[in-house]
Formats: C-alpha cells, structure tokens, sequence
C-alpha cells in the first residue's frame, strides 16, 4: 500500500444539530490549525460535554492528517493535565495508523473510548490558549519540500507517531511532556494537510528531543 496525499486530506465532514448528523460535503479543505480550531469551536458552543465523538466525526474519519492534527491539537493544550487524556490519545493514534496500513477507507475507535469528553469551559479555555500559536504558525505555512510529507516519507511519520504513542502512559509522571508530545503530533499532522515538509523536519527534530527529556525526568 502506498499512502498518498489524498489519503491525507478530509473528504466530509458531520455537522451536528442537537443529537441529528447530517452528512455535508465540505468544498473547502482543511489546510490549517486555525480551521481545525474553529471546527472544535463550532462543536464547543453546542453543548455543556463534548464527547471525543463528536469532534471526530466532524473532523472525519477519512483521513489521517487531521485526525493526527486533532490529537496534537488536543494534547499540546492544557486538556493534556486531564489525568488519562494523554493515555486516551495515544490509544487513538495507535489505533488510526494500525488501519491506516491496513487501508481502511473509515476509520474505527471503540465506543469506550469515543465517550471521553470534557466539559464546555475547559474545551473553551484550551481553543483560547491555542489560537495565538496557531495564528502565527498559519502564516508560515506554505506547500514546500514535499518530498518530506509525501511517498516513503509518510511511512516514516506514521512509525514515529506510534512510537510517540507507545510513550504516552510514562507521559502522565512527567509534567508537560505529553504537550511537547502533542506539539510534535500536531507539526506532522499539519505538515500532512499542508504539504509542507519543512514543518515535518522541524517535527523529526523535535521527535529526538522528547525522548531524551523524558528519559532524563524519570532518572
């Protein structure tokens, strides 16, 4: 299986009234961090909990960079102090990319897992801390090297990410170490939307500090 730029991008989306989905085709891509901010915005204002559920399948199911980005978006908030959350979003990378190499066309997660949600004020607090950082890293964002976020380079980040994920419980002892975790998750999958391979770069760099900071904690 080759894993290709249109696996990558989101090809609908679930927009929620009440508890009814309607199915919509979305005409816009995702390309940025500020448009998956707004979608989670969108979601947020609906209801007091917000279910992992319910952003997902308005993200969609379909695609593997922004399902990626959402769980770098999630965990490089202050939603990462939750306890369990950075356990929770490793699970869910692991799971994505294990179908991801089995070409799954729909993404899958257990119902137990989906039911994790958080309250309306906390999902509010983390959008508000995250739209400064996301307004700047959009403006320089841009299609380059893309011989890094294409082909064989895929396979490469999608290792790496499981690796991550593997290291998510030991994440939970150490402070803050599952938002650089998140941040890292969050450049590849927006590396993937965007096809800018410098942001994958800067993501295998980072990918080497973190294991090393985190080791160095717990000794």
């Amino acid at each position: 299986m080759i894993l290709s730029q249109e696996n990558m991008a989101p090809i609908r989306f679930l927009v929620f009234r009440g508890w009814q989905r309607q199915v919509v085709k979305m005409a816009r891509e995702l390309r940025n961090l500020e448009q998956m901010l707004d979608l989670i915005s969108e979601i947020v204002n609906d209801r007091d909990q917000v279910s992992l559920e319910v952003i997902v399948e308005t993200v969609g199911t379909r695609s593997f960079g922004p399902l990626l980005l959402l769980v770098g978006v999630i965990l490089a908030s202050p939603l990462s102090g939750i306890p369990g959350m950075a356990t929770t979003m490793g699970i869910v990378v692991i799971l994505i990319i294990s179908q991801l190499f089995l070409n799954r066309k729909r993404f899958w997660l257990p119902r137990w897992l989906l039911k994790r949600s958080v309250e309306k004020e906390k999902a509010d607090k983390a959008i508000g801390w995250l739209r400064p950082p996301a307004r700047f890293i959009d403006r320089w964002l841009r299609p380059r090297l893309t011989v890094f976020v294409k082909g064989f380079s895929t396979y490469i980040i999608a290792f790496i990410c499981i690796a991550i994920a593997v290291f998510m419980p030991m994440m939970e002892l150490v402070p803050f170490s599952a938002s650089g975790a998140g941040a890292v998750l969050a450049f590849y999958g927006l590396s993937l939307i965007a096809n800018d391979g410098f942001l994958a770069l800067l993501g295998f760099a980072f990918t080497v500090i973190i294991p090393v900071l985190l080791v160095s904690s717990l000794l």
